[in-house]
């Protein structure tokens, strides 16, 4: 076999063709010949009819071929073929059938005749390239041509070769001379390169297309860890650069390892293959590689008892029965393949069963080869060539219908129909070229061309359009690239119970222009060598929730998979990133997805809530309990002592105290934002201003009791009281409007107490004011507390000071408390400690204040005097 990089070995055949051709009519014995005639022909196995236009066709009906010892004294023999090649015979006869065919074809080129030029290329690049050369030139073919060396040339396009090596090497000569060259087997995708191959074209889709149908069928199974065995020849190489292309592009596997299956038998590199395959943690194997080669690594497999593999198939191999032995299919049952697809040719049977040792007297030289082997008998004598090992001999009458052969076996043409296909290329090519009308054709000043001076290259102008339908209804036509309408057959191989082989179609991988490559796949009907089809991954997939983390230095299918961060989140699988949820948003514990985050406010629904909703209503309450009593007893002493009217508003103002706390609970909204701080900073101001004038009421009322104090209280009276109460709250509703004039609270989501929660707050919007807010009823708090104190041993049997004393006390000490705790607590538990700080003063301040006045009114009536306030006329208890 000829490697692609021969290329010396190409130059040196297209120096000789190049030299060759330009004698081509220079060596003409007109003396002796009416023809033209070449010199030194070489007699290569070949049959031949004569026509207007003639064919050629190059096939491998023999194996291997044979050279004769060079002695340098005598004329070069032709070498000698072995291995009688049955279905590359069948393959030769279905080229000779399309075109008797096609003869026979009023509607397809009409009185033209087709002969045909057909060659054995015995397997070998130099037995195939002597052959096309042949073709060429006209060699050995003398009705080709005329005695002056014109008329159509010697062949007009050419069908083969089966080799993609030796289609290369031929078809770059070819393309020198625009000889159009249709091969129905070489499938390499270098042969797809217009500028090298020129005038390349088959029938056949090239492994580009076969290598993106094997990851149709990998993508379908999940298998991503995959390896891969090739030949050591253009075909398995230029398939391995695809594949590898492929796999990068799609990121849909990997190949686990890549092994170069040896030209030639040797066992210890094999031993080593089989080693690595077994060893290796991929349970899919891609055998792109000849039959024999994959005989090797079988023999192997068997050997080493390698199990749980799972084979897909090149075309090359796919239908090879030499491999769906009974003791292989234990390894090898369940493999998928490619195969070439299957057609039907009518007729062909009937034409193979005329074949016979004198059918074509002419042609009979591999008739006779082909019934001796059909036949296991043998001519006397044997053919030249032919190994004599004795058996009977053949009569030439013996009936093709009465053996069992798989020449005769129509139900799977694959390679035949592609000959055929290749044949009514060349001749739709052909008719169309012929219909030209004149003045209206394609070439210089718009000629057609003659049947006279037919040129190959105007042949391959009309071959590049052709498009046509096969009675089979399949369509044919060439792209950019000479290649054909991609379509494959997926094959399967069952075991059956007997032991038996069976290979079936079960899908068909197709190109479409619309949706690119198509798998149709029947997988009820797939046999499985397992219970179920295996899996072949380097790494399990991440699941929702996760991302892929490449591990250095490996595969990029072996990965680990990272739960996503908090904030993050994956839908799908083998996801590359997370993605950041949006700014409401949170991950869910999966990490699968993204939820609402929740929303955090000091509710009426929540026990904190609740428990706080309750105590403002039940102060609430009790201030209206205690003002009811207070104003039914409004003309009791107790009562009227120290200003009753200071006393009502105090209760009032502690009520609105218990009431502006609700404005801390529920959803925080602009306008509770703006009126919670004001109604409380008014309402603690009006409290305290109260207590305040009280305070102030008892020390005047002490000093007017002194000799010439009596000018006090009249500085002080219900007016002054009043006045200052006003001027104090009013004070603070100044301090409450500037602030909610120029940087007024208002609502707020914050999203920084808590990654995954929304806390409604109400931001206070300027942080002076409400320490101002606060620090002025500290002040008045601290100035009512001191003035109280001073007063807390004035003699009376109820000085109210002490209470005011205790109550302040009380009061300075919750709001000293409240400022570090209200800092530190963060969302909701901020709003908590605010509304906790203002019941508990409130309440304070209504317990410290009004407690033992209602103690005494309800329970104490007899000290609800006037005499027993001042100390006269009863007794202290």
């Amino acid at each position: 076999m000829m490697a692609l990089s021969d290329i010396d070995v190409i130059l040196c055949m297209v120096l000789i063709l190049q030299i060759f051709s330009s004698s081509f009519c220079s060596n003409v014995s007109s003396s002796v010949s009416s023809s033209c005639q070449l010199q030194g022909q070489f007699h290569v196995n070949r049959i031949h009819k004569t026509g207007d236009v003639v064919l050629g066709g190059l096939f491998t009906v023999h194996f291997f071929s044979v050279l004769p010892e060079l002695s340098f004294t005598s004329e070069l023999q032709e070498p000698i073929c072995h291995g009688f090649n049955v279905l590359g015979f069948r393959q030769f006869q279905t080229m000779a059938f399309a075109i008797d065919e096609i003869n026979r074809n009023s509607n397809l080129l009409p009185n033209v005749t087709l002969g045909y030029s057909l060659y054995d290329s015995c397997g070998t690049l130099g037995d195939a390239f002597r052959a096309a050369l042949s073709m060429l030139s006209g060699q050995g073919d003398q009705f080709l041509l005329d005695n002056n060396c014109i008329g159509p040339p010697p062949v007009l396009g050419i069908v083969g070769e089966s080799s993609s090596t030796r289609s290369i090497a031929i078809s770059a000569v070819l393309g020198l001379y625009r000889v159009p060259m249709v091969s129905y087997f070489a499938t390499c995708s270098c042969l797809s390169d217009r500028q090298r191959f020129p005038s390349f074209f088959r029938t056949i889709p090239s492994d580009a297309f076969q290598v993106r149908a094997m990851l149709e069928i990998l993508k379908r199974f999940g298998w991503t860890w995959v390896g891969l065995l090739i030949s050591d020849d253009d075909y398995g190489l230029h398939a391995a650069r695809s594949l590898q292309s492929d796999l990068a592009q799609s990121g849909g596997g990997c190949l686990a390892y890549l092994e170069i299956l040896p030209r030639s038998y040797d066992p210890a590199e094999y031993r080593r293959i089989v080693n690595v395959m077994k060893i290796s943690t991929a349970r899919v194997v891609i055998g792109f590689a000849h039959e024999k080669q994959m005989i090797h690594v079988m023999e192997e497999v068997v050997k080493q008892n390698v199990t749980g593999l799972q084979w897909i198939a090149s075309e090359a191999w796919t239908a090879a029965t030499g491999l769906q032995a009974p003791n292989l299919m234990p390894y090898l049952g369940g493999t998928l393949g490619i195969a070439i697809r299957q057609g039907e040719i009518p007729g062909l049977r009937d034409f193979l069963l005329r074949i016979s040792p004198d059918s074509d007297p002419y042609n009979n030289y591999n008739n006779n080869i082909f019934w001796e082997y059909t036949f296991q008998c043998r001519f006397s004598p044997p053919p030249a060539g032919w190994l004599d090992t004795g058996g009977a001999l053949c009569t030439g009458q013996e009936d093709l219908e009465n053996v069992a052969t798989t020449f005769l076996d129509m139900s799977d043409l694959r390679p035949e129909y592609n000959v055929y296909k290749a044949v009514y290329a060349l001749a739709y090519a052909l008719d169309d070229m012929l219909q030209c009308m004149p003045g209206r054709g394609p070439f210089s000043g718009h000629s057609c061309a003659s049947l006279q001076k037919l040129q190959p290259w105007q042949l391959l102008y009309y071959l590049e359009k052709i498009n046509f339908t096969t009675a089979f209804g399949d369509q044919v036509s060439f792209d950019e690239n000479g290649d054909a309408l991609p379509i494959y057959d997926v094959m399967n191989w069952r075991w059956l119970p007997d032991g038996s082989t069976t290979v079936q179609t079960v899908g068909v991988v197709k190109k479409s222009a619309s949706t690119g490559e198509e798998l149709t796949l029947d997988e009820d009907r797939i046999f499985w060598n397992f219970e179920q089809p295996p899996r072949s991954v380097c790494s399990e997939s991440c699941p929702p929730g996760t991302r892929i983390a490449r591990r250095k230095g490996e595969p990029v299918c072996c990965f680990d998979c990272i739960p996503c961060s908090d904030g993050k989140s994956s839908n799908g699988t083998d996801s590359m990133e997370c993605i950041s949820c949006p700014e409401d948003f949170w991950s869910s514990p999966q990490r699968d997805h993204c939820i609402p985050k929740t929303i955090e406010f000091l509710s009426y629904h929540e026990p904190l809530g609740i428990c706080l909703t309750t105590a403002s209503l039940l102060g609430t309450l009790i201030c209206t309990i205690v003002l009811g009593v207070f104003i039914y007893h409004r003309s009791t002493p107790i009562v009227r002592a120290n200003n009753s009217e200071l006393s009502f508003l105090l209760l009032l103002s502690l009520k609105l105290c218990f009431l502006c706390s609700l404005l801390f609970i529920g959803r925080p909204r602009l306008w509770t934002c703006k009126l919670r701080h004001a109604a409380f900073g008014i309402s603690f101001v009006l409290c305290v201003s109260c207590i305040l004038v009280k305070t102030m009421v008892v020390l005047a009322v002490f000093k007017a009791s002194k000799p010439g104090g009596g000018a006090s209280l009249k500085w002080f009276g219900a007016v002054q009281q009043r006045g200052t109460v006003l001027v104090l709250t009013s004070i603070q509703a100044a301090i409450c409007t500037a602030w909610l004039v120029s940087f007024s609270p208002a609502p707020h989501k914050n999203t920084q107490y808590h990654s995954d929660k929304i806390v409604y707050e109400c931001v206070i919007g300027s942080t002076v004011g409400f320490a101002v807010l606060l620090g002025y009823i500290g002040f008045l708090a601290i100035v009512s507390f001191l003035l109280a104190f001073l007063a807390r041993n004035l003699p009376d049997n109820f000085n109210e000071a002490k209470l005011i004393t205790f109550s302040m006390l009380i009061f300075c000490a919750v709001w000293v408390a409240f400022i570090p705790a209200y800092i530190n607590s963060p969302g909701k538990y901020a709003d908590a400690v605010e509304v906790f700080a203002i019941l508990a003063s409130s309440l304070g301040l209504l317990v410290a204040l009004f407690g033992p006045k209602c103690f005494i009114i309800l329970l104490r009536p007899e000290r609800n005097t006037k005499k027993a306030i001042m100390g006269r006329g009863t007794s202290k208890t």
